[in-house]
Parts: structure tokens; C-alpha cells; sequence
């Protein structure tokens, strides 16, 4: 590979490693929401089949991209899930929130595995519309794809699986230290939605929401802006579960 293509290739990368990073965020916040409540040993077997699972749907997706992209479905169904159970969550009285307790470990595993697909697609969608411009290199083709972009792809997801594993066992043990933060945590998880959403008004097939507004800065700015806004709200509402306990 030629340097200048080889420098092209790496800046996408560096790029694609930020956008995952910050695309897995949300991610790990659902997935630790969902398994906080159970008990440490399945809620850690939990997580690791979620990233396992995170893993398999982003590698499917990139093979079967051209079929995803097609399907605005899949991010519909995701996104009215992620917004379901944070209004559920919101409007569940302090006395009932107990019951959630008694939610099986395959339950929340099947849930998991829902967000996991719904987060696949747009994390993909989002890599592949990044790489799509670069030259194609002499590597050959992976999944109906240029060898080089493929591997870029990869690094990627493997990237944003990796704050995923750290980013979702520090949302755990935040949550556990500050109960009273979920509320904020769920209306993140709504927020997330609402993204899923944008993108999915946003698809050709709809055509609601114009794509250029929701893949340009001022969306964004706006998506992100909120989602600071939400955590420190939250963070400066919430207190240790130390301090409602003395």
C-alpha cells in the first residue's frame, strides 16, 4: 500500500475508533441498565454475552450492510424499544420499582441481544458511510467489500466493543453507588432512542426528516448537548446510596 494511501487509511481509522467510542456509549449505558438489577455473577455472565453478541451482530452487519440498509425497520424497532422502556421505567411508581427484581436472566439476555442488534446497524451504517470514499487497495474483497475498508471496519467495531466492556462496568457500579441516578440513566436511554429514531425518519425509504440535517453538526450538537445536560443534571440530583442509608 502506498503511503499516501496508507496515511488516508489511518486518519479514517483514528476517526471511525472516536465515532465508535462515542456511538458504544450508549450501548454500554443501556446494557448496564438492563442488567443492574440481577445478581453480580449472571449480571457479569450478562455483559459478557452482550459484548459476544455486540461482537457477532457488527461483523454480520458488516457482511450484510447493503441488505441492513434497506431494512429501516430494524432501527425503528430498536428505537421504539429504547424509548418503551425508558417511559416505562419514568412512569413506574417508587413502590412498584422492586418488582423489576424478579425479571429472569434469559429475559434481560433477550433484551440485551434486541438493543445489540438495533446499535449493530447504526454503528455500522455509520462506519460504512466514513470508509465508503476511500480508494479501493489491491487487498481484494471481503463480504462484497474492499479487503483494506473491511479491516477498517473491524478495528473499528473492536474499538467500540472495548469501551463497551469498561464503559458498561463503570455505569454498573455508578448506578449501584447512586441508586437515584437511574432515573437520569433511563432518560439518557430515551434521549438514545430518540437518535434511533432521527436516523430512522431520516432513511431514503421514509423520508420524513431531512438526512442532511440528521448527519450534519447541528443535530448533533443538539444530541450530544442534551445528553451532557441529562448526566449532569442527574449527577448534581442524585445522591450516594451511603448518605440515604445513614
Amino acid at each position: 500500500m502506498e503511503l499516501s494511501l496508507f496515511l488516508e487509511y489511518g486518519w479514517v481509522l483514528v476517526i471511525l475508533i472516536i465515532l465508535e467510542g462515542l456511538l458504544s456509549a450508549d450501548n454500554a449505558l443501556v446494557l448496564a441498565i438492563m442488567a443492574k438489577h440481577l445478581p453480580e455473577e449472571q449480571r457479569k455472565k450478562a455483559i459478557n454475552i452482550g459484548l459476544l453478541m455486540a461482537f457477532i451482530f457488527r461483523i454480520g452487519a458488516i457482511f450484510i450492510i447493503s441488505f441492513l440498509y434497506n431494512v429501516w425497520q430494524v432501527q425503528a424497532i430498536g428505537a421504539a424499544y429504547l424509548i418503551f422502556i425508558a417511559v416505562r421505567h419514568l412512569l413506574k411508581r417508587n413502590g412498584k420499582e422492586k418488582a423489576k427484581k424478579g425479571k429472569s436472566y434469559r429475559m434481560t439476555v433477550a433484551q440485551i441481544a434486541l438493543a445489540d442488534i438495533a446499535f449493530a446497524v447504526d454503528s455500522i451504517l455509520a462506519a460504512v458511510a466514513l470508509v465508503v470514499d476511500l480508494p479501493d487497495t489491491a487487498m481484494g474483497n471481503i463480504g462484497g467489500m474492499d479487503g483494506a475498508k473491511f479491516i477498517v471496519i473491524v478495528i473499528g467495531a473492536v474499538a467500540g466493543l472495548i469501551v463497551i466492556r469498561f464503559a458498561a462496568g463503570f455505569f454498573v457500579k455508578l448506578l449501584t453507588k447512586r441508586p437515584s441516578l437511574e432515573k437520569a440513566a433511563m432518560l439518557l436511554v430515551g434521549w438514545v432512542g430518540v437518535k434511533l429514531l432521527m436516523h430512522t425518519l431520516a432513511h431514503p425509504a421514509v423520508n420524513i426528516v431531512s438526512q442532511a440535517f440528521v448527519e450534519g453538526g447541528v443535530w448533533k450538537t443538539i444530541f450530544w448537548s442534551v445528553m451532557l445536560l441529562i448526566a449532569l443534571g442527574g449527577w448534581f440530583l442524585s445522591k450516594e446510596k451511603t448518605d440515604e442509608t445513614n
